[in-house]
């Protein structure tokens, strides 16, 4: 089994880290080997999103050369993954050498729920949650890289979850990253349809696989007092 690279989001590593070390605890319960670069840093998107092309290929040439050895490389979070696989090589479009390490890193760079169901092969997970949960589909995790069968999958296999499935899934819970800053009005209506939609469900837990999302959701759950909690499915999948 190859060892895996853990490339570890600016928001997880910054304000969410238990949902790393739930991804570390998984891996280690798998018996798979892993490694951290501590060179690592942010993988450009915020400052791709907003047009610093410049300054996105500066952060993209310091990640590649980051994981350039790597075996394979897993990342909790989809957008981020997003911007490996398919903005570092439009970066470098003009520059040969840099496009081709670009698609190299790409290739073998996976979102975390991915990795479990494509590539291992997962089809039980020792967990536990008695609980009533749905789950979002984050817009660069399904529309970008076309994952959105891999976490169903998942959640479905830890014992005692009743899996139910809200209205409009799909449906962007407004965050964005930047663009809840520049259209507040329309990214807060946005997050309303969401968290009604959530509590149509009847779901007492949420899970994605992203944590922008789900920091922006939980927020407004928590404003209106809501008694639904939020998880990373790295975290689901360790209970």
């Amino acid at each position: 089994m190859k060892t895996v690279t853990l490339f570890i989001p600016c928001l997880v590593d910054g304000l969410y880290p238990e949902v790393a070390e739930a991804m570390v605890r998984l891996f280690r319960s798998l018996s798979i080997d892993m490694r951290y670069p501590r060179a690592q840093t942010c993988c450009g998107q915020p400052a791709f999103n907003a047009g610093y092309r410049k300054e996105a290929a500066a952060a993209a040439r310091h990640f590649i050369r980051t994981f350039s050895d790597a075996e394979q490389v897993v990342c909790p979070s989809g957008s981020c993954v997003h911007m490996v696989r398919h903005h570092y090589p439009l970066l470098f479009e003009n520059d040969p050498a840099w496009r081709r390490r670009a698609l190299q890193v790409a290739g073998k760079t996976f979102e975390f729920t991915e990795y479990l169901v494509n590539i291992l092969k997962i089809r039980k997970i020792d967990a536990a949650y008695p609980g009533r949960v749905t789950y979002h589909d984050s817009c660069h995790l399904m529309r970008g890289l076309g994952i959105a069968d891999q976490p169903r999958r998942l959640i479905k296999m830890v014992e005692g979850v009743k899996f139910v499935e809200m209205a409009d899934p799909d449906l962007c819970c407004g965050f964005g990253g930047s663009f809840s800053v520049k259209y507040p009005e329309i990214s807060t209506a946005m997050l309303e349809e969401k968290v009604r939609n959530i509590q149509a469900s009847g779901a007492d837990t949420l899970v994605g696989c992203d944590m922008g999302c789900l920091m922006n959701i939980q927020g407004m759950l928590h404003r209106k007092n809501l008694p639904v909690r939020t998880l990373h499915i790295a975290q689901l999948l360790v209970t």
